[in-house]
């Protein structure tokens, strides 16, 4: 941690809070305009969620059984962002979420899965259908391997389609392997790609040592990683799309950590309702002696010294709130936390410097928060409301006299609690479920359709938001941002006011 930071414009406007011990909401703050050469397309949003984990776009779906599961995680990815898979999963139920994610994509397959030569057409398919509606496949080639492992041909969609009997043998239909195209296992992304426009094949096999399956390229994803119509995805090396997973404290959660790190989840988020407590420096020390090389975020923590005491535990980002959630009642029942702009603020001064990223965790209720809780300092923003309503979050949409809706709930809710020994343990409750206090609550949302068109006028407020301060870059939002204090009425006055809008695409439908 450096010993003296470099003081910003904001720094001097927040000290006249912090003398008089008042802290600030979103609502209360607004960016400072200034001379700008920044065209908002131009922008770059690309930012960092974690030490080792960018993102293209800064904003992170949240941990919340009615907001992020596989669905939302390659939507967000697509998109640029990163969802965090809830952990009111059962550890094997969170593992395989993480999975369908993995796999949705990727340039590169490590593992493929394969089936044996003398295994029926019949039992392949049932088995395949299976896994697609159980596991979310979305894939139908398979290399075919022989009693010794030996990889002796492939089956594509082409090879099910044309077989008549299912009774024949994967051996009778697949492709033999003198036909297919194969290459080294240490053929790059690139090379792939070359190999595989000049054979006019789909699928490249790698070839280890005694004929062994070392891993396969498939084209679809090649080719969209290699010319850029996936240019926005959010990937991890291989081309895969990267995800992250919550987990909690404890010994039983070690072993639910290791289970997503064999999984491949990219970072894992060590999410609790207090940060700046006892187990969770002992779960994140833990962790990050046996797997130094992943990114564990921890959090939740509202004070300068709570964000200090976790970056020197080990913690690869910090996540800022307490409270300030829409379906959250910790603030009113506990009598605890800080209002979210002060506390994103002070929490990001006081890691300034650290490489550390700050991820600022609910309160965001405008396109426009989003600029200035990065402005605040914080390097991503997540989301729980905003995007519970979409298609892509978990649940049915309910259709009703008003209009249609999904259900949203909070975490601490009393029914989120029944349910899940993960929501108890979140917000440190016992097993008795007479004496659960509830921290949050349960609500509906209005149905808002896909993540796609919700996320186009986030992101596009962020840009205006750089346009207006003149800051290209995350970076340079951080560092001009100054803000003014807003009142009440300045508040209303920022907003539509004394009109009837007769126009609705005006209007925000997540509202």
């Amino acid at each position: 941690m450096p010993k003296k930071q470099l003081l910003l414009p904001k720094d001097r406007f927040f000290s006249y809070y912090q003398r008089h011990r008042q802290a600030l909401t979103y609502n209360e703050v607004r960016l400072e305009t200034m001379n700008s050469n920044v065209n908002p397309a131009d922008a770059n949003v690309t930012s960092f969620f974690s030490r080792n984990i960018p993102v293209n776009i800064p904003i992170i779906s949240a941990a919340m059984d009615t907001v992020t599961g596989f669905k939302m995680g390659i939507a967000i990815a697509k998109e640029g962002g990163l969802g965090i898979i809830h952990r009111n999963f059962e550890p094997d139920e969170q593992v395989e979420q993480v999975k369908r994610v993995k796999l949705h994509m990727g340039g590169r397959v490590a593992k493929p899965i394969c089936v044996r030569a003398e295994q029926s057409v019949g039992e392949i398919i049932a088995w395949r259908d299976e896994n697609r509606i159980m596991k979310g496949w979305g894939f139908s080639s398979f290399p075919v391997l022989n009693a010794q492992n030996r990889v002796i041909g492939l089956i594509t969609q082409t090879d099910f389609d044309f077989c008549t009997n299912r009774a024949k043998t994967a051996r009778d239909i697949m492709t033999p392997f003198k036909d297919l195209v194969a290459a080294s296992p240490k053929t790059t992304l690139r090379g792939a790609y070359r190999i595989m426009q000049k054979a006019r094949k789909k699928i490249l096999l790698l070839i280890g040592k005694n004929h062994t399956l070392a891993g396969m390229y498939v084209w679809i994803d090649v080719e969209r990683l290699i010319n850029g119509s996936s240019a926005i995805f959010n990937v991890d090396s291989a081309g895969h799309l990267r995800i992250g997973a919550a987990i909690g404290t404890g010994a039983n959660e070690i072993e639910r950590a290791e289970m997503l790190i064999a999984a491949k989840c990219d970072v894992l988020v060590l999410d609790t309702a207090h940060g700046d407590s006892g187990n969770v420096y002992d779960m994140l020390r833990t962790l990050k002696r046996r797997y130094p090389e992943v990114d564990i975020v921890a959090g939740n923590v509202t004070e300068a010294a709570s964000a200090k005491r976790l970056v020197k535990a080990g913690a690869d980002g910090v996540k800022v709130g307490q409270g300030p959630g829409s379906i959250c009642k910790t603030r009113t029942v506990a009598g605890v936390g800080c209002p979210q702009a002060t506390a994103v603020y002070q929490c990001a001064k006081a890691i300034r410097g650290s490489g550390v990223p700050v991820c600022a965790d609910g309160g965001i209720n405008e396109e426009g928060d989003i600029p200035i809780a990065i402005g605040l300092g914080a390097h991503t923003v997540m989301l729980g409301r905003l995007l519970a309503g979409t298609t892509e979050s978990p649940g049915l949409v309910q259709d009703t006299p008003k209009g249609r809706y999904k259900m949203y709930r909070g975490m601490g809710s009393i029914s989120a609690m029944r349910e899940s020994s993960a929501s108890r343990q979140r917000y440190r409750q016992g097993k008795d479920m007479r004496k659960l206090v509830a921290e949050g609550v349960e609500s509906i949302v209005p149905y808002v359709g896909d993540l796609t068109d919700v996320l186009v006028k986030m992101v596009g407020g962020l840009r205006a938001g750089m346009g207006y301060v003149g800051a290209p870059t995350i970076a340079m939002l951080q560092e001009r941002a100054n803000f003014h204090a807003m009142s009440v009425a300045g508040y209303t006055e920022s907003a539509p006011h004394d009109i009837t809008i007769i126009d609705p695409s005006s209007t925000d439908r997540w509202r």
